[in-house]
């Protein structure tokens, strides 16, 4: 990717496409710009087949993401409102569609959209210093991109609530210890924990991981019968690629794999 943004740094390394939000000094918090930056940079990620993982982080130390920027909403009509919620809604959904696993690297603040943005990737990997809330109902507001769904499908319904209706921020190790993040790490140390992550996530079947992620996603979201089916499609899909067979013979062989997304 050789797109420049203004509200975006975007970094390749080997396989692994970096998006770094670019406004420490609005805490890295959500305008119109960024949201149609980041949706055509997570565009261009998914067309991109050498691209095998994208991490989404905040410059600087202080903030992943503290939401959306408040500056805008004086001007706000409710009707601009509901589409910017919306918006927010289809760019968060993308990471959860896209084929290649997302990994938020939780550099500071994750606040409100910030929470919903690191929701919406597969993995969080949190600094020590980060806190992680919803504090939109201080301001007389709610989540608005997916944070009432998909917080509560992962910290339950009674956590959720003492997040979104009392505001109540987490430290980094109780987010650990709910599960919130995958893991807590020194800030010195984030870089290296989660580019470590991502070279893992590269070097596995790539469609075997696009199913894997689908089926997770979408299937935790209907009822159990639908999502076995679910399952059984998409693993019997697994039987029709190169890597499978690749992954069998590497077995046998007692090698490592080398799967080529076939």
């Amino acid at each position: 990717m050789s797109k420049a943004y203004e509200t975006l740094k975007v970094e390749r390394k080997q396989s692994t496409l970096w998006l770094i939000i670019n406004r420490p000094h609005r805490l890295n918090t959500f305008n119109d710009v960024l949201m149609e930056e980041l949706a055509d940079a997570l565009d261009t990620a998914e067309k991109d087949q050498s691209i095998k993982c994208v991490v989404i982080t905040g410059d600087g130390d202080r903030a992943f993401s503290a939401g959306a920027d408040v500056t805008m909403f004086p001007k706000a009509t409710p009707v601009k409102a509901e589409e910017f919620s919306r918006m927010g809604q289809k760019v968060l959904g993308k990471i959860e569609e896209m084929s290649k696993p997302v990994i938020a690297a939780i550099n500071g603040f994750a606040l409100g959209g910030g929470l919903e943005l690191a929701l919406a990737c597969d993995f969080r990997i949190a600094a020590e210093h980060a806190e992680l809330g919803s504090p939109e109902i201080n301001l007389g507001l709610i989540p608005g991109w997916g944070g009432t769904q998909r917080l509560v499908r992962i910290v339950g319904l009674a956590k959720a609530k003492e997040m979104v209706m009392l505001g109540n921020r987490l430290k980094a190790d109780e987010a650990l210890r709910l599960g919130l993040v995958y893991k807590v790490v020194h800030f010195e140390k984030l870089k290296e924990e989660v580019s470590a992550l991502a070279q893992k996530l590269c070097e596995g079947p790539p469609v075997a991981m696009k199913y894997a992620k689908h089926a997770l996603n979408f299937g935790s979201q209907v009822p159990l019968e639908a999502g076995l089916r679910i399952e059984a499609g998409l693993m019997g899909l697994t039987f029709s690629t190169e890597d499978l067979k690749e992954g069998v013979e590497a077995l046998f062989s007692k090698r490592k794999p080398e799967f080529k997304g076939k």
